[in-house]
């Protein structure tokens, strides 16, 4: 994949480490909430992403009729999809598809695949199920305007692998199914796209195979297991990662030595409350334990919120943002002028350029959130962390999507009345926002 970037993990972090340890001791009580849920917990931008600066961009301009009638690695009888079995030899495979597809290989090394999922059951919460919907068009919507597939999951791929290690045989198998694609993106059933302009600054990751939200300083001199969060994360599709989801699982209820990880990662992170083994500690473990390993290939973003802790994104902020947003567009009639939702991305290019440029997320930032996390809200199961009550979480949930829903709706001509009320929309004039 490339020789380790001198500029590579060293982020510069740009929240305060008083403030993120604090909200990372609420995240420990939050998450041990969370643990009968099926999937949840877990510079300057270069914009770049499926759709642009690349060819084709477009369905038409793929042969998806066209398979070879010779043997590829599909039709290996060994070949297994399964958590517990590994594979070897994948970056030749995926080399070998893509020469014999050769329509799909314009634009793969920005290709996206976006996963996502929740449990098999109806919800018991009341308006679970709504909210589950909600947080899957917000990800669909988002992945339409930028042109990435999305796979949604509600099943377990295998009996043990449940709560959040279920996401661990999701992304495997979706590594499989899309050689096309270089990028699997993990994103949480309650984690909400809260910038639909933002694009990943895939640039910035082009040596690295894993990327998540998380600090190094947590990591090596605090050991805290709140250091990193799993519930997003970017894992190139290659052989490294291959590797990287087999030792991973090892931690899991797959592996026979999955009772005495618990013990072992409590051992070094002292403020994990829950006694087993969870797949976020046992990322954090890696490379606490094996950092020549794996910190040169992991990135650690925390420059803008690849995930952001709701807690500390939701209440006043979105109407100012939100102000913010139509200040600028009250200043360039380019970003008021009417467009298709296909080229969307122009405009939202034309804003980070224009206004956004050298922008970092966090509160007191001009830009929007990227990924809202509600992390232990627990929509479906309702079993929400105790330090807040569920309207709380619901309300602002919400409140998130339709802020969300906002961005998406403007293309089709209405925005919201208000935040709170997910209908009815109304109209908007021409040349919205400057009065008229």
């Amino acid at each position: 994949m490339g020789k380790q970037s001198s500029a590579k993990t060293r982020t510069v972090v740009r929240f305060s480490d008083g403030v993120i340890f604090v909200s990372g001791a609420f995240m420990s009580l939050i998450l041990v909430c969370s643990y009968f849920s099926i999937f949840s917990p877990s510079s300057n931008f270069t914009l770049t992403g499926f759709g642009r600066n690349t060819k084709p961009s477009k369905c038409s301009g793929l042969a998806m009729q066209f398979d070879l009638p010779d043997s590829n690695f599909y039709d290996d009888p060994d070949l297994s999809y399964s958590i517990e079995k590994p594979i070897t030899g994948w970056d030749e495979k995926r080399h070998q598809w893509l020469e014999s597809h050769p329509t799909f290989k314009p634009g793969s090394e920005n290709r996206i695949v976006v996963v996502t999922g929740s449990q098999p059951d109806p919800c018991k919460n009341p308006i679970g199920d709504h909210l589950l919907l909600r947080c899957f068009k917000n990800k669909a919507d988002y992945c339409r305007i930028h042109g990435h597939d999305i796979f949604y999951s509600n099943s377990l791929l295998h009996p043990k692998m449940n709560s959040y290690w279920a996401k661990l045989p999701v992304v495997k198998a979706a590594m499989i199914a899309h050689p096309e694609a270089e990028w699997i993106w993990w994103v949480d059933s309650d984690a909400i796209f809260t910038d639909m302009e933002f694009m990943l600054p895939l640039q910035r990751y082009r040596y690295h195979n894993l990327v998540v939200h998380g600090w190094p300083n947590i990591i090596y001199d605090r050991q805290s297991w709140t250091a990193v969060n799993a519930g997003v994360f970017l894992i190139r599709n290659c052989q490294w990662s291959m590797d990287l989801i087999d030792t991973w699982k090892s931690m899991g209820p797959v592996s026979e030595d999955y009772a005495k990880w618990g013990p072992i990662q409590r051992s070094i992170f002292k403020d994990k409350l829950f006694p087993e083994s969870d797949d976020q500690t046992a990322l954090i473990y890696l490379l606490y334990k094996h950092k020549e390993v794996y910190y040169p290939k992991i990135y650690l973003e925390g420059e803008y919120y690849l995930q952001g802790y709701w807690i500390g994104v939701v209440g006043g902020f979105f109407a100012n943002v939100t102000e913010r947003y139509l200040e600028m567009e009250r200043e360039d009639a380019t970003l008021r002028r009417r467009h298709a939702e296909k080229v969307s991305e122009r405009y939202g290019a034309f804003r980070e350029e224009r206004f956004l440029k050298g922008e970092f997320g966090g509160r007191g930032s001009r830009r929007r959130p990227f990924v809202t996390h509600f992390t232990g809200c627990q929509p479906c199961s309702g079993d929400h962390s105790p330090i807040y009550d569920g309207d709380t979480c619901w309300n602002e949930m919400f409140r998130s999507l339709n802020f969300a829903d906002d961005q998406v709706m403007r293309t089709y001509g209405y925005v919201h009345t208000d935040l709170s009320k997910t209908s009815p929309l109304q109209p908007l004039p021409f040349g919205y926002p400057v009065e008229t």
